[in-house]
């Protein structure tokens, strides 16, 4: 189901996806309480998570499946340290995560176990890796451009029989599309302008586009064996930028998701205008989603807490 508009001025947690991680971002979490859920996120996800978090370099936290393990076990111990340190006390309105994130907003929606988010996000990252294997792909980002201009090169660079799709509407001028290199290059072609900017981005496949279709076959079955809460705070989802509230669909949300744009700039002004938000405020590694939000939304206030002195400098 989805959420109606409460008018509420509470505040919408959001979480970031793959591309956030850093070498040894895992350092100042290491003496907290939430440092704790480390030897069983490596046990669920198969992956040793305090070598990722404290000792893997960048070039190994770029692999697709370990990044997104990663990104999502230091997202997952900030909000826990969130919690503990009270500053839930008043219940934030709504939640929404960037991709990989959305898994992080389940859980603190108490829309998904942690247990369960997690093996899902290593069957996700494997399968991603591995449908990039299949069909050779990479992601492009277009700086100084709106979206409908990136919509109309797309669409007509598939016309020229390019493989190329939008993936991240982000915020105004800010646009990444994902394809075959020969489809990035056709397309970034078309909006050659003064002042655009193609940026390639390092990732291992064309992400959030019809490539990803064989990613989606391998994450359904996990999908069909996790089991979802019947009613849970209202989470954004990426794929229709829509409050949803209860069990039905996520499985097909999160399997959409792989194929399909996420939705973010629409998910941030549902946020902050419809839905109510006042304060937005960002809980992982990095500060993207906060930028990009104050982009979005200009009066909206946007904090990054990405170090546990963020979180304890807010305790009342």
């Amino acid at each position: 189901m989805t959420a109606e508009p409460t008018g509420s001025t509470g505040t919408a947690l959001l979480f970031p996806g793959q591309g956030t991680q850093r070498a040894g971002m895992g350092e100042p979490w290491r003496g907290t309480d939430s440092w704790s859920l480390v030897p069983e996120l490596s046990e669920l996800t198969g992956a040793d998570v305090e070598e990722l978090l404290l000792r893997a370099d960048d070039e190994s936290l770029r692999r697709t499946d370990l990044a997104q393990i990663a990104v999502f076990s230091l997202s997952l111990l900030a909000h826990r340290e969130y919690v503990g340190l009270g500053l839930d006390e008043e219940p934030p309105g709504f939640f929404a995560g960037h991709s990989l994130g959305e898994y992080t907003a389940l859980v603190a929606a108490g829309a998904l176990s942690y247990r369960d988010a997690a093996r899902l996000v290593a069957v996700r990252g494997r399968a991603m890796q591995a449908a990039a294997t299949l069909r050779e792909g990479s992601m492009c980002v277009l700086l100084g451009v709106e979206a409908e201009t990136v919509l109309k090169a797309v669409e007509e660079a598939r016309a020229a029989g390019q493989e190329v799709w939008v993936a991240n509407l982000n915020a105004p001028g800010q646009v990444v599309i994902s394809g075959t290199a020969s489809g990035l290059g056709h397309a970034t072609g078309l909006v050659e302008a003064p002042g655009v900017k193609a940026v390639s981005i390092p990732v291992g496949g064309a992400f959030h586009s019809p490539l990803m279709a064989p990613a989606a076959e391998l994450l359904r079955p996990a999908l069909s064996e996790a089991r979802f809460a019947d009613g849970h705070r209202p989470v954004v989802a990426n794929v229709d930028a829509a409050a949803h509230t209860g069990v039905d669909g996520w499985s097909a949300l999160l399997l959409d998701q792989l194929v399909s744009p996420v939705r973010w700039a629409q998910s941030v002004r549902a946020l902050t205008g419809p839905l109510g938000c006042g304060r937005l405020v960002e809980l992982g590694p990095g500060r993207t989603l906060a930028g990009m939000a104050r982009r979005i939304s200009r009066p909206t206030p946007a904090v990054s807490l990405n170090t546990p002195q963020d979180l304890r400098a807010l305790r009342p």
